[in-house]
C-alpha cells in the first residue's frame, strides 16, 4: 500500500500477546528504520549541570527520538500492552515492560510445546475410532503444537499416521509406502 504522510509503514506490526518472538523482530527492524534503536536500547542520558548550548541541542535531539520511539510502540501495542506502558518515562522503560510481561508467555509456550510432544509421541489409532476421526485428533494436535513454535513437515505427520493406524490397514499402509511417494504426500 505504501506509505502514510508520517514517513512510517502503512501496515504495523501489533503485539498481542501471543506473537512476542515476531512482533520484536519487526519492530527492532522498524526502530532501526526509523534511526531510534539506540535510543530504545540505551535511554535518554541526563543532560549533565551546566551543559553547553550544543549539549543541549543534542540533548533535545535524543528526547526527540524517544518521543519517536514512544509513539512507535504506543501504536504496535494493543489495548492490554498500551495499558502497561502509559505510564512509562521513557521508551527504554516501556520495553522493558513489554519484555518482562511477554518473556513468561515464551517460557510456557516451551513447557507447553514438551507436553504436546510427548502427547503426539504416545498417539495411536482407538481401535473404534474411525480413520478420518484420528486424522483429525493428529491434524488437531500438530496444530497445537504448530502454534506453540513447532516446525513439523506434512511428510513426518504423514509417517506418523501411516506407523500408528490399527493393523487392519497394515494392506493399504504396505501398498502407500511402496509406491515409494511419501514426500509428495499431503495429510
Amino acid at each position: 500500500m505504501g506509505q502514510n504522510s508520517g514517513n512510517f509503514p502503512a501496515n504495523l506490526p501489533v503485539l498481542d500477546g501471543k506473537n512476542w518472538n515476531r512482533w520484536r523482530v519487526q519492530m527492532k527492524a522498524l526502530m532501526g528504520y526509523q534511526e531510534v534503536d539506540e535510543i530504545v536500547e540505551q535511554g535518554v542520558p541526563p543532560l549533565v549541570e551546566g551543559a553547553t548550548e550544543e549539549q543541549r541541542k543534542m540533548h533535545k535531539e535524543i528526547k526527540k527520538k524517544d518521543c519517536k520511539a514512544m509513539f512507535l510502540l504506543h501504536q504496535c501495542v494493543d489495548e492490554a500492552h498500551f495499558e502497561k506502558i502509559s505510564g512509562a518515562e521513557n521508551s527504554k522503560e516501556a520495553w522493558k515492560i513489554l519484555e518482562a510481561c511477554n518473556q513468561g508467555a515464551e517460557q510456557l509456550k516451551k513447557v507447553r510445546l514438551q507436553t504436546l510432544r510427548r502427547q503426539y509421541e504416545l498417539m495411536q489409532m482407538d481401535a473404534n475410532e474411525k480413520v478420518a476421526q484420528f486424522f483429525n485428533r493428529i491434524v488437531t494436535h500438530t496444530n497445537s503444537m504448530k502454534a506453540c513454535g513447532e516446525k513439523i513437515s506434512d511428510q513426518s505427520i504423514v509417517e506418523k499416521i501411516l506407523r500408528t493406524l490399527t493393523p487392519n490397514f497394515d494392506h493399504i499402509v504396505v501398498a502407500i509406502e511402496e509406491s515409494k511417494r511419501l514426500e509428495e504426500m499431503k495429510v
